[in-house]
Order: structure tokens, then sequence, then C-alpha cells
């Protein structure tokens, strides 16, 4: 069951209109990026009243302490007070920023999430957590605060390109890998294209609320979220301050993979599982490519993760597909040799640079 504030849409310019008028606000702020403004904006703004738009740039480089002065200095200007609202149309990385604003602006307003990305509409919209990149370290800076509203729209689909899906799609491989074995097999059992997006939305959220609604401040169980994301998180972190961005669930997929490494290596994983979890990742995402040199950066940010206690790094690690636990300590070491087995396994698969795939050994990269 869902809470009241999140919504399966139809049609979110008319719910949007209809949540407004009950709530009564004094002032109405819309914030977009580049991207949203022109393919998502349009679809909702002939039924909103009277509001101030504000746009921001896109991607994650944008995530970041001057766009969020950016908005607070736009909000200013608007005279906007505690009875305001902050609409914010996008993905993960406006939904995150914007969040924090509101969060944050005059001590705290109502904000409104409409996730327009297969990524945000899975996952990063549900749960209450706001926050930018600080330092090369992502989501670094942020505090927990649920949404007055979070609209989820299929329609919104539609307008993105297929690397986009790709990226959303990682969090839904993730939510059936810590929950759901049967879910896991459904995915891996078909074309990741020929997916009903709706139906695997919903049984995202719905798994995302189930876990969040009974860890809301990241305590215990909630940490089951973040499987992939402590070595994907550094890896996001790694190439975005190198000039060399990659998207988020490209990132998760590599961290699932890694971390799947690290579990086998810690004998939790039967090695079986860990070769059907890599394979399948390596399959759909291919694999993100780093110069070996680099393998020890991208396991030192490990050590910023926030799940981490004292010096201890703390990953959430799968014991077979549907079955996971949080706050497993893991050694640096152990990271490094599973960033190292992922670079160097002996396969043919695709391989990122910059933002072109090619099928290539990886031996060809080996310094």
């Amino acid at each position: 069951m869902l809470p009241e504030h999140i919504r399966m849409s139809g049609n979110p310019g008319s719910d949007l209109n209809g949540f407004i008028g009950k709530r009564q606000y004094k002032k109405i702020a819309v914030l977009t990026d580049e991207n949203t403004v022109r393919y998502c904006y349009p679809l909702i703004e002939k039924y909103l009243p009277g509001h101030e738009h504000i746009s921001i740039p896109a991607g994650e480089a944008h995530k970041s302490l001057p766009t969020c002065i950016t908005v607070w200095q736009a909000m200013t200007r608007a005279h906007m007070d505690r009875k305001s609202v902050l609409i914010v149309v996008g993905g993960g990385m406006p939904g995150d920023l914007g969040g924090f604003c509101a969060a944050t602006f005059k001590r705290g307003i109502d904000f409104v999430l409409v996730p327009t990305t297969l990524l945000a509409q899975a996952d990063a919209s549900i749960g209450g957590k706001t926050g930018i990149d600080f330092d090369s370290y992502k989501n670094h800076i942020g505090v927990f605060r649920q949404p007055a509203l979070t609209l989820i729209a299929p329609l919104f689909l539609n307008t993105l390109p297929e690397n986009e899906l790709r990226s959303g799609f990682a969090e839904i491989i993730k939510h059936a890998l810590i929950s759901d074995r049967h879910w896991w097999q459904h995915l891996t059992g078909q074309s990741w294209k020929e997916l009903n997006w709706p139906e695997e939305v919903e049984k995202s959220v719905r798994l995302k609320w189930k876990v969040v609604s009974e860890d809301p401040h990241e305590q215990g169980l909630r940490k089951v979220l973040n499987a992939g994301h402590t070595v994907g998180h550094a890896i996001e972190s790694w190439f975005l301050s190198s000039g060399r961005p990659v998207l988020h669930g490209e990132a998760v997929a590599a961290g699932l993979a890694c971390e799947a490494i690290i579990s086998r290596n810690m004998n939790l994983l039967p090695a079986s599982a860990c070769k059907e979890i890599c394979d399948y990742l390596l399959k759909v995402f291919g694999k993100l490519h780093w110069p070996p040199s680099e393998t020890s950066n991208i396991c030192s940010l490990c050590l910023q993760d926030k799940k981490n206690e004292g010096k201890e790094i703390l990953m959430a690690l799968l014991e077979e597909p549907g079955h996971i636990r949080w706050d497993y300590a893991v050694a640096p070491e152990n990271i490094l040799q599973a960033l190292n087995e992922y670079l160097l396994e002996v396969r043919r698969g695709c391989t990122r640079r910059g933002i072109d795939y090619m099928l290539v050994k990886t031996s060809d990269y080996v310094d």
C-alpha cells in the first residue's frame, strides 16, 4: 500500500492542478533542467496557475552548491515564503537538488517531485533523501525530508533516450536482487527493452517505500537499498571528477558487479550466483573502463561512503539473489581486488570510452 503522498498518475498536469488547489499555496515555483524544460514542462505547464519558472543546467556536474545558490536566489526574488511550494520536474539530479533547496529555504517549504526518468520514478524520488555532491563525493551534503507529493507519470518515459532507460533499469535490477529471486529471474528471462516499465516502476516503488517506511533515516534495514552504491558512487565520483561523466545507472551496474565479486570473495555469495549476476550486468550495460593506475583512487573514495562507521567501510552484500544483509565490514584491499577483477575479467564485452561503445579485449587496456 502506497502512502497518500506517492501517486501513480495518468495525467500529471491535472493531478498537480488539483493538489495545488487543495493546498492553496501563496507562491508556486517550478524547477526544471535544460532537458525537462523542453520535453516535459510543456506537458504540465498549461495546467498550472501562475508560477515562477526556474531552470538549471542538466547533468551531475551541476548538482552543486553554486546551483543551489541560483535556485535560492530565484526563490528569494519571487518572494516565496513558508506557504509556498517548489515543483521539481526532472530526474534524480534535479529531484535531489530541488528537494534540498526547498528543505533548507526559510528552514523548509513544501516541494513536489514530478520524476521524469526511469531512474527517478523507480528509485530516486522515493524515500525523502535530498542532497548535493561536494568535493567530488556523491550526495555528501543533504537532509532527509519527504516531499508533499511525488507524482509518478509513465508518459514521461516516452521522452527518454535508450541510454537513460537503461540507466534507470539498474535500480530496478538492484531492487529485484535485494528482495525477490523470482523478480530477478523475471527480469533476466527476457530482453530488458521489452519490459513493461509502468509495472516494473510500481513494483520498485512499493518495495522501496516498504523499506523506507520501516527505517526512514537509514539506521538499519534501509541500508540494503545501497547495494551496489558503495563502489558505484565511488566509480561515478571518480569519472565525474576526471571529466569523463557516466550515467548513475552505469556506475551502479558496475558497483553491483564489483560488490557481487566482494561478496563471493568473502564466501557469502556462491560463485555460480556471482557469475550469473556479473554476466547479466555486463550483457546489458557493458563494462566501464578506466586505466588500472586509477583503481586505487576509486577505492579511496569508498572511505567517505555515508554508511561507514569510524574507519570501517560498511556494505550491504548479497548472500544470494533475493537475500541481502547490511553492515558487512569490508577491507579496502577487498574492494581493490574486486575492482581489479572487474577490469581484468577475460571476456569480450562493451567497454565505455567517453560516449562511445566498442567491442574490445580488456587485456588491450592493461598497463
